[in-house]
């Protein structure tokens, strides 16, 4: 007997629109010591599916149908104290994000030490001791002295490291983690995996993994299960569902895909449309209406599951490879190849730019202290390209972008726009200018306000410059949100109205409304599901070749960035450290830094699984940063000259690939590679 098997569970929501139904006739089981990965869009039912096992469900929710047999015990049939003695015993959870999950009154052990006095009524000191036992296991530098610390005291990284400790503090059987490094950078997100996958060995747990990166799932899931609408539509292992996709929703996810080898002179392949809202569906195939595939039988019949081979079984009345059509026949757009973008000269320059933010001192008369975000950063941005800068949480990329738009002045240093710095202009001269800098920031459901309309939202920038009539203002209004592919009765809704995917649209709407030359964009797509993050990156494509755009692209996904970026910029504690074109920087990485970022990447791939993360150890103090290279405490190359003197960014030969870095690496890479860090000019440390 498997250690979880779930049997058509069903699981409904009564709410004021009707009963949603967001986990159909489920079917899967988990063996002890396994990782199955739960994979799909934002409500195809996965992260239910999770909190269903453990009956963690919202007001008006209730499993209704199946069975979920945990450990030979049927969960459904236990009453609520039966389920509670289970949950965080013997299954545990980890949430999505961990600063919303963890208490931020309380400090990290005391969170800790109620998990395991809940279920074990140990003493506290007996307590304390286990709570840093599982934060050593975790990895957790200093385990004992952040036992008092609270959560906002911690990185991303570190917080996510305390949900795993917590849910390992009782040595449970099955661990659920949902979207466990969904918000961090490709080093962190390498390091959580990999100790997942440790854990997993060293505990013999299972582990149910809910993410919608096909790169995780490759490699870190033994088997794999879409989902979609509420069900599961195609299961196998992992290697046979990667390497034969049977479901057209599976095949419309894998070309999806950002990755290493895709042409950038062709748009993403998208899924068109949206998921289903799981009320009143009738019998159908629940893809049908997105499927490019679909025939009067999906309409009207629901597929069953249908095995075709060992562990794999789909729900699909037209599999790939039964109909006429292919991945390649998607109609998708092929931009100019001679695309001559940033052939022209620089519209911003960054002129040696440093940014300190100052802090409170320690102590009364304690000397001053100041977060160093940038030091000393030059760049200059092109007119007409996409400029890419990547780089971990805290490097400065966010700080260099809002001071390209005027957001934040330099401590010292220039921007310049058009040849003139922002300190040389007028006050009314700079307000003007703003108009051709526009930023589309992070979260847009924080950034766009609640309480106006989608029309009052893109027509504010109008008003507050004085930009026509208020006539003009709604044709403009009507202009942009078509021009973004939003309906016209979006004018009158509301942003908490929209998906994630579509208020990125509004922000991109927004951010047009005065015709900029240059539009910053902050991770535009980090949190989004891969299809919709297709669809917002062909629309920036669309965007900038019809309006003659200048992008500075500022992300932590390198797919994305190779796909998008004419040139990258990759930052590390507030300075620059390599500078080139996306060919480049991809293709023969100069710096250490560069190379364990790009190794770091989760390729959708099973035959190309990595089985250690590159980028170990937390991205120094800003405050006191590393003297010398401020990377050299993370390097496996470097020396006491790395200690003492600060590298210098320096082109190659050519006068174009620049890298900061003493012992720059040398070679190409063929993509899925290992990367060997011998650098030139030294043969050994």
């Amino acid at each position: 007997m498997s250690l979880l098997e779930v049997n058509g569970m069903r699981t409904e929501i009564v709410t004021r629109t009707g009963t949603v139904r967001p986990v159909d006739d489920v079917t899967f089981r988990v063996e002890a010591g396994e990782t199955l990965g739960l994979v799909g869009e934002s409500g195809s039912g996965k992260t239910m599916t999770g909190m269903s096992i453990i009956r963690l469900l919202p007001p008006g929710g209730a499993v209704v149908g199946g069975s979920v047999t945990f450990d030979g015990v049927d969960l459904t049939t236990l009453d609520d104290a039966g389920v509670r003695r289970l949950r965080g015993n013997e299954i545990a959870m980890i949430s999505q994000d961990p600063m919303t999950s963890l208490n931020p009154t309380r400090t990290i052990g005391s969170q800790l030490r109620e998990a395991y006095r809940i279920h074990r009524a140990g003493s506290r000191r007996e307590a304390d001791e286990r709570a840093v036992e599982v934060l050593d296991l975790v990895g957790m530098p200093r385990p004992r002295e952040r036992l008092s610390a609270f959560p906002h005291e911690l990185s991303g990284g570190m917080r996510q490291r305390v949900m795993i400790a917590i849910g390992l503090v009782c040595e449970p059987k099955l661990l659920i983690a949902d979207e466990p490094t969904t918000a961090l950078d490709v080093s962190i997100q390498a390091q959580i995996l990999q100790l997942l996958d440790e854990l997993k060995q060293r505990l013999s747990m299972a582990v149910v993994l809910i993410t919608h990166d096909m790169g995780v799932i490759a490699g870190h899931a033994d088997r794999v299960a879409v989902m979609y609408g509420g069900r599961i539509v195609e299961q196998a292992p992992t290697a046979t569902l990667f390497a034969d996709p049977q479901h057209r929703y599976t095949e419309a996810l894998f070309e999806s895909m950002p990755d290493l080898e895709l042409d950038r002179q062709v748009d993403l392949a998208t899924i068109p449309g949206t998921p289903p809202r799981l009320v009143g569906l009738g019998p159908m195939c629940r893809f049908a209406p997105r499927c490019r595939f679909a025939g009067e039988d999906c309409r009207t019949l629901d597929p069953p599951l249908v095995a075709v081979g060992p562990g794999h079984e789909h729900a699909c009345f037209h599999p790939r490879g039964t109909d006429a059509g292919s991945a390649d026949d998607l109609g998708r757009r092929r931009l100019t190849p001679d695309r001559t973008a940033g052939s022209a000269g620089p519209v911003l320059e960054v002129l040696d730019v440093h940014k300190r933010f100052g802090l409170r001192a320690t102590r009364l008369f304690g000397p001053k202290r100041a977060v160093h975000a940038v030091s000393g950063v030059s760049l200059d941005v092109r007119a007409g390209e996409t400029l890419g800068i990547v780089g971990e949480s805290g490097c400065g990329k966010t700080t260099i972008g809002r001071m390209l738009v005027g957001l934040e002045d330099p401590t010292e240093g220039a921007v310049a726009f058009e040849g003139q710095t922002f300190r040389g202009m007028g006050r009314l001269t700079f307000r003007r200018r703003r108009r051709d800098l526009q930023m589309m920031f992070q979260d847009s459901a924080a950034a766009l306000d609640p309480r106006m309309s989608v029309a009052e939202l893109v027509a504010e920038p109008l008003v507050a410059q004085h930009v026509g009539t208020r006539a003009g203002r709604r044709a403009t209004v009507t202009e942009l949100l078509e021009a973004v592919g939003l309906p016209p009765d979006a004018a009158d809704r509301y942003p908490h109205e929209f998906s994630g995917g579509q208020r990125q649209r509004i922000a991109m709407a927004r951010a047009l409304a005065l015709r900029p030359k240059v539009v910053v964009a902050d991770e535009p797509v980090s949190a989004l599901d891969i299809s919709v993050q297709a669809q917002i990156l062909n629309l920036m494509r669309s965007l900038q070749d019809r309006f003659g755009l200048t992008y500075v692209v500022i992300s932590h996904d390198l797919s994305l960035l190779k796909y998008l970026a004419d040139r990258i910029g990759v930052m590390y504690l507030g300075r620059l450290v390599e500078l080139g074109t996306s060919e480049e920087v991809y293709g023969a990485p100069r710096h250490p830094y560069t190379a364990g970022l790009i190794q770091s990447i989760p390729l959708p791939d099973p035959t190309l699984r990595r089985s250690t993360a590159v980028l170990g150890g937390e991205l120094p103090s800003a405050v006191d940063p590393p003297s010398g290279c401020r990377f050299r405490t993370r390097c496996p190359l470097a020396t006491d000259r790395c200690a003492e003197e600060v590298p210098l960014l320096l082109p190659d030969d050519d006068g174009h690939h620049a890298v900061a870095c003493h012992y720059p690496l040398t070679g190409a890479r063929p993509v899925g590679e290992h990367l060997d860090l011998q650098p030139q000019g030294m043969e050994h440390r």
